[in-house]
Protein backbone atom coordinates (compact mmCIF):
# COMPACT_ATOMS: atom_id res chain seq x y z
CA UNK A 1 0.00 0.00 0.00
CA UNK A 2 1.21 3.49 -0.82
CA UNK A 3 2.18 5.02 2.53
CA UNK A 4 0.80 8.39 1.45
CA UNK A 5 -2.68 7.10 2.21
CA UNK A 6 -1.64 6.48 5.82
CA UNK A 7 -0.34 10.05 5.95
CA UNK A 8 -3.66 11.24 4.53
CA UNK A 9 -5.61 9.28 7.15
CA UNK A 10 -3.82 10.67 10.22
CA UNK A 11 -3.65 14.16 8.70
CA UNK A 12 -7.40 14.10 8.01
CA UNK A 13 -7.93 13.12 11.67
CA UNK A 14 -5.83 16.07 12.83
CA UNK A 15 -7.62 18.49 10.50
CA UNK A 16 -11.04 17.19 11.51
CA UNK A 17 -10.56 17.67 15.26
CA UNK A 18 -8.80 21.05 15.03
CA UNK A 19 -11.36 22.38 12.57
CA UNK A 20 -14.03 20.96 14.85
CA UNK A 21 -12.65 23.15 17.61
CA UNK A 22 -13.66 26.17 15.51
CA UNK A 23 -17.29 25.04 15.94
CA UNK A 24 -17.15 25.83 19.65
CA UNK A 25 -17.83 29.60 19.48
CA UNK A 26 -20.94 29.19 17.35
CA UNK A 27 -22.19 26.09 19.17
CA UNK A 28 -21.69 27.53 22.66
CA UNK A 29 -22.77 31.12 21.94
CA UNK A 30 -26.32 30.78 23.26
CA UNK A 31 -25.31 28.97 26.49
CA UNK A 32 -22.38 31.33 27.12
CA UNK A 33 -24.62 34.38 26.67
CA UNK A 34 -27.21 32.91 29.01
CA UNK A 35 -24.80 31.84 31.76
CA UNK A 36 -22.36 34.78 31.73
CA UNK A 37 -24.71 37.63 30.72
CA UNK A 38 -22.12 38.80 28.19
CA UNK A 39 -23.65 40.27 25.01
CA UNK A 40 -23.69 38.62 21.58
CA UNK A 41 -21.34 41.28 20.23
CA UNK A 42 -18.86 40.83 23.11
CA UNK A 43 -18.80 37.05 22.67
CA UNK A 44 -18.51 37.46 18.90
CA UNK A 45 -15.26 39.36 19.45
CA UNK A 46 -13.72 36.16 20.87
CA UNK A 47 -14.90 34.23 17.81
CA UNK A 48 -13.54 36.94 15.50
CA UNK A 49 -10.13 36.93 17.20
CA UNK A 50 -9.99 33.14 16.89
CA UNK A 51 -10.92 33.18 13.20
CA UNK A 52 -8.49 35.99 12.40
CA UNK A 53 -5.51 34.40 14.17
CA UNK A 54 -6.51 30.98 12.81
CA UNK A 55 -6.12 32.40 9.31
CA UNK A 56 -2.78 34.11 9.82
CA UNK A 57 -1.40 30.95 11.37
CA UNK A 58 -1.39 29.59 7.82
CA UNK A 59 1.71 31.42 6.57
CA UNK A 60 3.41 30.68 9.91
CA UNK A 61 2.51 26.99 9.56
CA UNK A 62 3.98 26.85 6.05
CA UNK A 63 7.28 28.28 7.33
CA UNK A 64 7.36 26.00 10.39
CA UNK A 65 6.53 22.94 8.30
CA UNK A 66 9.44 23.72 5.97
CA UNK A 67 11.80 24.09 8.95
CA UNK A 68 10.63 21.44 11.44
CA UNK A 69 8.45 19.09 9.37
CA UNK A 70 4.75 18.27 9.28
CA UNK A 71 4.94 15.66 12.04
CA UNK A 72 6.49 17.89 14.72
CA UNK A 73 4.39 20.97 13.93
CA UNK A 74 1.09 19.07 13.76
CA UNK A 75 1.70 17.21 17.02
CA UNK A 76 2.67 20.44 18.80
CA UNK A 77 -0.42 22.21 17.47
CA UNK A 78 -2.77 19.50 18.74
CA UNK A 79 -1.25 19.61 22.23
CA UNK A 80 -1.34 23.42 22.26
CA UNK A 81 -4.99 23.35 21.16
CA UNK A 82 -5.82 20.98 24.03
CA UNK A 83 -4.16 23.32 26.55
CA UNK A 84 -5.96 26.39 25.19
CA UNK A 85 -9.37 24.71 25.40
CA UNK A 86 -8.76 23.47 28.92
CA UNK A 87 -7.77 27.01 29.94
CA UNK A 88 -10.81 28.48 28.14
CA UNK A 89 -13.10 26.28 30.24
CA UNK A 90 -11.85 28.07 33.36
CA UNK A 91 -12.03 31.75 32.35
CA UNK A 92 -14.01 34.21 34.44
CA UNK A 93 -13.53 37.43 32.45
CA UNK A 94 -13.86 38.61 28.87
CA UNK A 95 -10.16 39.41 28.52
CA UNK A 96 -9.26 35.83 29.53
CA UNK A 97 -11.86 34.50 27.08
CA UNK A 98 -10.30 36.59 24.30
CA UNK A 99 -6.82 35.33 25.24
CA UNK A 100 -7.51 31.58 25.48
CA UNK A 101 -10.71 30.99 23.51
CA UNK A 102 -9.78 33.49 20.82
CA UNK A 103 -6.04 34.06 20.46
CA UNK A 104 -4.48 30.81 21.76
CA UNK A 105 -6.98 28.29 20.35
CA UNK A 106 -7.14 30.11 17.01
CA UNK A 107 -3.35 30.18 16.61
CA UNK A 108 -2.89 26.52 17.55
CA UNK A 109 -5.75 25.26 15.40
CA UNK A 110 -4.59 27.29 12.42
CA UNK A 111 -1.21 25.56 12.42
CA UNK A 112 -3.03 22.38 11.38
CA UNK A 113 -6.23 23.12 9.51
CA UNK A 114 -4.87 25.91 7.31
CA UNK A 115 -2.13 24.36 5.14
CA UNK A 116 -1.63 20.75 6.27
CA UNK A 117 -3.94 19.42 3.57
CA UNK A 118 -2.30 21.46 0.83
CA UNK A 119 1.16 20.32 2.00
CA UNK A 120 0.26 16.62 2.06
CA UNK A 121 -1.59 16.72 -1.26
CA UNK A 122 1.21 18.49 -3.12
CA UNK A 123 4.14 16.59 -1.54
CA UNK A 124 2.73 13.06 -1.62
CA UNK A 125 0.53 13.05 -4.75
CA UNK A 126 0.79 13.88 -8.43
CA UNK A 127 -2.13 11.68 -9.41
CA UNK A 128 -5.31 11.97 -7.31
CA UNK A 129 -4.24 15.38 -6.00
CA UNK A 130 -7.65 16.94 -6.50
CA UNK A 131 -9.33 14.02 -4.75
CA UNK A 132 -6.93 14.23 -1.79
CA UNK A 133 -7.47 17.98 -1.55
CA UNK A 134 -11.19 17.30 -1.53
CA UNK A 135 -10.72 14.86 1.36
CA UNK A 136 -9.04 17.55 3.43
CA UNK A 137 -11.66 20.11 2.52
CA UNK A 138 -14.32 17.65 3.58
CA UNK A 139 -12.46 17.05 6.86
CA UNK A 140 -12.39 20.77 7.63
CA UNK A 141 -16.08 21.22 7.03
CA UNK A 142 -17.09 17.91 8.60
CA UNK A 143 -15.09 18.72 11.72
CA UNK A 144 -16.57 22.19 11.90
CA UNK A 145 -20.14 21.13 11.37
CA UNK A 146 -20.31 17.67 12.94
CA UNK A 147 -18.92 19.03 16.21
CA UNK A 148 -21.76 21.53 16.47
CA UNK A 149 -24.28 19.00 17.85
CA UNK A 150 -21.64 17.47 20.13
CA UNK A 151 -20.70 20.81 21.69
CA UNK A 152 -24.32 21.96 21.87
CA UNK A 153 -25.57 18.75 23.50
CA UNK A 154 -22.74 18.80 26.06
CA UNK A 155 -23.49 22.45 26.83
CA UNK A 156 -27.21 21.72 27.24
CA UNK A 157 -26.43 18.87 29.64
CA UNK A 158 -23.49 20.25 31.61
CA UNK A 159 -22.68 23.77 30.42
CA UNK A 160 -20.23 25.25 27.93
CA UNK A 161 -17.24 24.69 30.22
CA UNK A 162 -17.80 20.93 30.16
CA UNK A 163 -17.89 21.01 26.35
CA UNK A 164 -14.48 22.66 26.22
CA UNK A 165 -12.99 20.14 28.67
CA UNK A 166 -14.17 17.26 26.47
CA UNK A 167 -12.68 18.95 23.41
CA UNK A 168 -9.35 19.36 25.21
CA UNK A 169 -9.16 15.63 26.00
CA UNK A 170 -10.04 14.69 22.42
CA UNK A 171 -7.35 16.94 20.95
CA UNK A 172 -4.69 15.54 23.28
CA UNK A 173 -5.61 11.94 22.43
CA UNK A 174 -5.46 12.62 18.67
CA UNK A 175 -1.86 13.85 18.99
CA UNK A 176 -0.71 10.24 19.63
CA UNK A 177 -1.48 8.64 16.23
CA UNK A 178 -0.26 11.78 14.47
CA UNK A 179 3.15 11.53 16.14
CA UNK A 180 3.31 7.78 15.50
CA UNK A 181 2.28 7.61 11.83
CA UNK A 182 2.71 11.01 10.15
CA UNK A 183 5.78 11.45 7.92
CA UNK A 184 7.06 14.63 6.35
CA UNK A 185 7.74 13.53 2.76
CA UNK A 186 7.77 10.41 0.52
CA UNK A 187 11.57 10.27 0.75
CA UNK A 188 11.23 9.58 4.51
CA UNK A 189 9.84 6.13 3.71
CA UNK A 190 11.87 5.55 0.54
CA UNK A 191 9.11 6.09 -2.00
CA UNK A 192 8.00 8.62 -4.62
CA UNK A 193 4.86 10.76 -4.80
CA UNK A 194 1.93 8.81 -6.21
CA UNK A 195 2.19 9.09 -9.98
CA UNK A 196 5.56 10.88 -9.85
CA UNK A 197 9.29 10.11 -9.85
CA UNK A 198 11.47 9.81 -6.74
CA UNK A 199 12.83 13.25 -6.01
CA UNK A 200 14.28 15.15 -3.05
CA UNK A 201 11.82 17.20 -1.09
CA UNK A 202 11.80 20.68 -2.61
CA UNK A 203 10.96 23.58 -0.35
CA UNK A 204 9.24 26.77 -1.46
CA UNK A 205 11.17 29.31 -3.51
CA UNK A 206 12.81 32.17 -1.66
CA UNK A 207 10.79 35.33 -2.11
CA UNK A 208 7.79 33.55 -3.60
CA UNK A 209 5.34 35.89 -1.87
CA UNK A 210 7.16 39.00 -3.11
CA UNK A 211 6.48 37.73 -6.61
CA UNK A 212 2.99 36.46 -5.87
CA UNK A 213 1.66 39.79 -4.59
CA UNK A 214 2.64 41.44 -7.88
CA UNK A 215 0.27 39.18 -9.79
CA UNK A 216 -3.49 39.84 -10.08
CA UNK A 217 -4.20 36.11 -9.81
CA UNK A 218 -3.10 36.14 -6.16
CA UNK A 219 -5.39 39.03 -5.27
CA UNK A 220 -8.35 37.50 -7.10
CA UNK A 221 -7.83 34.22 -5.25
CA UNK A 222 -7.49 36.08 -1.94
CA UNK A 223 -10.57 38.24 -2.56
CA UNK A 224 -12.83 35.34 -3.56
CA UNK A 225 -11.60 33.20 -0.66
CA UNK A 226 -12.21 36.10 1.73
CA UNK A 227 -15.84 36.01 0.64
CA UNK A 228 -15.83 32.24 1.13
CA UNK A 229 -14.74 32.67 4.75
CA UNK A 230 -17.20 35.46 5.43
CA UNK A 231 -20.20 33.58 4.07
CA UNK A 232 -19.35 30.15 5.52
CA UNK A 233 -17.37 30.20 8.79
CA UNK A 234 -18.21 33.80 9.63
CA UNK A 235 -21.96 33.93 8.96
CA UNK A 236 -23.33 30.39 8.98
CA UNK A 237 -20.66 28.78 11.17
CA UNK A 238 -20.88 31.34 13.96
CA UNK A 239 -24.47 32.55 13.81
CA UNK A 240 -26.69 29.84 12.31
CA UNK A 241 -27.74 28.46 15.71
CA UNK A 242 -28.51 31.90 17.15
CA UNK A 243 -30.43 32.78 13.96
CA UNK A 244 -32.42 29.56 14.17
CA UNK A 245 -33.35 30.20 17.82
CA UNK A 246 -34.57 33.66 16.77
CA UNK A 247 -36.89 31.87 14.32
CA UNK A 248 -38.38 29.46 16.86
CA UNK A 249 -36.01 26.47 16.80
CA UNK A 250 -34.27 25.25 19.96
CA UNK A 251 -30.49 25.24 19.94
CA UNK A 252 -30.05 21.43 19.92
CA UNK A 253 -32.34 21.10 16.90
CA UNK A 254 -30.42 23.84 15.10
CA UNK A 255 -27.13 22.10 15.87
CA UNK A 256 -28.53 18.85 14.46
CA UNK A 257 -29.37 20.63 11.21
CA UNK A 258 -25.78 21.83 11.10
CA UNK A 259 -24.73 18.19 11.37
CA UNK A 260 -26.93 17.42 8.36
CA UNK A 261 -25.22 20.31 6.60
CA UNK A 262 -21.87 18.78 7.49
CA UNK A 263 -22.83 15.38 6.09
CA UNK A 264 -23.88 16.87 2.76
CA UNK A 265 -20.81 19.08 2.69
CA UNK A 266 -18.61 16.00 3.10
CA UNK A 267 -20.14 14.62 -0.08
CA UNK A 268 -20.05 17.98 -1.84
CA UNK A 269 -16.38 18.63 -1.11
CA UNK A 270 -15.32 15.13 -2.19
CA UNK A 271 -17.22 15.57 -5.45
CA UNK A 272 -15.61 18.99 -5.83
CA UNK A 273 -12.16 17.42 -5.50
CA UNK A 274 -13.06 14.83 -8.16
CA UNK A 275 -14.40 17.56 -10.47
CA UNK A 276 -11.30 19.73 -9.92
CA UNK A 277 -9.19 17.03 -11.60
CA UNK A 278 -11.45 17.24 -14.67
CA UNK A 279 -13.08 20.69 -15.03
CA UNK A 280 -11.69 24.22 -15.17
CA UNK A 281 -11.48 25.27 -11.48
CA UNK A 282 -12.64 28.80 -12.36
CA UNK A 283 -15.95 27.48 -13.67
CA UNK A 284 -16.40 25.47 -10.50
CA UNK A 285 -15.77 28.53 -8.33
CA UNK A 286 -18.28 30.57 -10.34
CA UNK A 287 -20.91 27.89 -9.83
CA UNK A 288 -20.14 27.40 -6.12
CA UNK A 289 -20.20 31.07 -5.15
CA UNK A 290 -23.34 31.82 -7.17
CA UNK A 291 -25.14 28.84 -5.63
CA UNK A 292 -24.05 29.93 -2.16
CA UNK A 293 -25.36 33.45 -2.71
CA UNK A 294 -28.82 32.17 -3.66
CA UNK A 295 -28.85 29.92 -0.57
CA UNK A 296 -28.04 32.83 1.76
CA UNK A 297 -30.88 34.94 0.31
CA UNK A 298 -33.18 32.06 1.27
CA UNK A 299 -32.00 31.80 4.90
CA UNK A 300 -33.79 34.82 6.49
CA UNK A 301 -37.23 33.42 5.55
CA UNK A 302 -36.71 30.03 7.23
CA UNK A 303 -39.33 29.32 9.90
CA UNK A 304 -40.19 25.60 9.63
CA UNK A 305 -38.57 22.17 9.44
CA UNK A 306 -39.08 21.79 5.69
CA UNK A 307 -37.34 25.05 4.78
CA UNK A 308 -34.44 24.56 7.19
CA UNK A 309 -33.94 21.05 5.76
CA UNK A 310 -33.75 22.44 2.22
CA UNK A 311 -31.21 25.05 3.30
CA UNK A 312 -29.09 22.48 5.19
CA UNK A 313 -28.86 20.28 2.09
CA UNK A 314 -28.23 23.06 -0.44
CA UNK A 315 -25.75 25.06 1.61
CA UNK A 316 -24.08 21.90 2.90
CA UNK A 317 -23.22 20.72 -0.61
CA UNK A 318 -21.39 24.00 -1.15
CA UNK A 319 -20.00 24.89 2.31
CA UNK A 320 -16.27 24.37 1.60
CA UNK A 321 -16.46 22.97 -1.95
CA UNK A 322 -14.38 26.02 -2.93
CA UNK A 323 -11.22 24.60 -1.31
CA UNK A 324 -10.07 22.06 -3.97
CA UNK A 325 -10.31 24.42 -6.98
CA UNK A 326 -8.68 27.24 -5.00
CA UNK A 327 -5.70 25.06 -4.01
CA UNK A 328 -5.43 23.76 -7.57
CA UNK A 329 -5.25 27.30 -8.94
CA UNK A 330 -2.56 28.19 -6.38
CA UNK A 331 -0.49 25.17 -7.48
CA UNK A 332 -0.99 25.81 -11.20
CA UNK A 333 -0.20 29.50 -11.01
CA UNK A 334 2.70 29.55 -8.55
CA UNK A 335 4.15 26.01 -8.71
CA UNK A 336 3.37 22.85 -6.76
CA UNK A 337 6.25 23.30 -4.30
CA UNK A 338 5.07 26.86 -3.56
CA UNK A 339 1.39 25.98 -3.22
CA UNK A 340 1.31 25.61 0.57
CA UNK A 341 2.94 29.02 1.14
CA UNK A 342 0.72 30.87 -1.33
CA UNK A 343 -2.38 29.06 -0.16
CA UNK A 344 -1.44 29.91 3.44
CA UNK A 345 -1.80 33.60 2.63
CA UNK A 346 -4.95 33.03 0.57
CA UNK A 347 -6.35 31.14 3.56
CA UNK A 348 -5.43 34.10 5.78
CA UNK A 349 -7.70 36.24 3.59
CA UNK A 350 -10.41 33.59 4.05
CA UNK A 351 -10.22 34.01 7.81
CA UNK A 352 -10.13 37.81 7.64
CA UNK A 353 -13.48 37.56 5.88
CA UNK A 354 -14.71 35.05 8.47
CA UNK A 355 -13.63 37.26 11.39
CA UNK A 356 -15.23 40.38 9.91
CA UNK A 357 -18.49 38.58 9.20
CA UNK A 358 -18.57 36.92 12.64
CA UNK A 359 -18.30 40.25 14.43
CA UNK A 360 -20.40 42.20 11.92
CA UNK A 361 -23.32 39.79 12.03
CA UNK A 362 -23.30 39.86 15.84
CA UNK A 363 -23.31 43.67 15.82
CA UNK A 364 -26.19 43.70 13.31
CA UNK A 365 -28.21 41.35 15.47
CA UNK A 366 -27.65 43.52 18.56
CA UNK A 367 -28.48 46.70 16.64
CA UNK A 368 -31.39 45.62 14.43
CA UNK A 369 -32.74 42.62 16.32
CA UNK A 370 -32.18 39.90 13.72
CA UNK A 371 -29.72 38.62 11.11
CA UNK A 372 -31.74 39.40 7.96
CA UNK A 373 -29.50 42.18 6.64
CA UNK A 374 -26.34 40.21 7.41
CA UNK A 375 -27.38 37.13 5.43
CA UNK A 376 -28.73 39.19 2.52
CA UNK A 377 -25.46 41.08 2.26
CA UNK A 378 -23.59 37.78 2.36
CA UNK A 379 -25.65 36.49 -0.56
CA UNK A 380 -24.81 39.54 -2.65
CA UNK A 381 -21.05 39.41 -2.11
CA UNK A 382 -21.02 35.63 -2.77
CA UNK A 383 -22.50 36.16 -6.24
CA UNK A 384 -19.95 38.94 -6.87
CA UNK A 385 -17.13 36.55 -5.85
CA UNK A 386 -18.33 34.05 -8.43
CA UNK A 387 -17.95 36.68 -11.13
CA UNK A 388 -14.45 37.60 -9.90
CA UNK A 389 -13.38 33.94 -10.08
CA UNK A 390 -13.92 33.93 -13.85
CA UNK A 391 -11.25 36.66 -14.19
CA UNK A 392 -8.41 34.46 -12.84
CA UNK A 393 -5.96 33.59 -15.61
CA UNK A 394 -4.52 30.06 -15.84
CA UNK A 395 -1.12 29.10 -17.30
CA UNK A 396 -1.35 28.25 -21.00
CA UNK A 397 -0.03 24.70 -20.50
CA UNK A 398 -2.26 23.76 -17.56
CA UNK A 399 -5.02 21.20 -17.72
CA UNK A 400 -7.57 20.34 -15.03
CA UNK A 401 -5.65 17.20 -14.10
CA UNK A 402 -2.10 18.58 -14.02
CA UNK A 403 -0.69 21.28 -11.72
CA UNK A 404 2.41 23.30 -12.54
Amino acid sequence: MFYGWVVVAVSVLAVLVTAGGRAAPGALLVDMERSTQWSTASLSIAASIGLFVYGFSGPVAAALNARFGLRAVTTFALVASAISFAASARVESLWALYLWFGLASGAAGGLVASVLGASVANQWFVERRGLVTGLFGAAVSAGLLLFFPIFTSLAAGGGWRRSLDVAAVLLAVCALPVWWFLRDAPSDVGTAPLGGRPEPTKGPDQGIMRRAVRRPEFWLLAATFMVCGGTSNGLVGQHFIAHATDHGFNEVTAANWLAVMGAFNFVGTLVSGWLTDRIDPRRLLFAYYSFRGVSLFFLPVIHDDASIAVFAVLFGLDYIATVPPTIMLCAETFGRHNASVVYGWVFAAHQVGAAAAAWGAGAIRDGVGDYGWAFSAGGGVAIAAGMLATMIRRPQSSTPAVAA
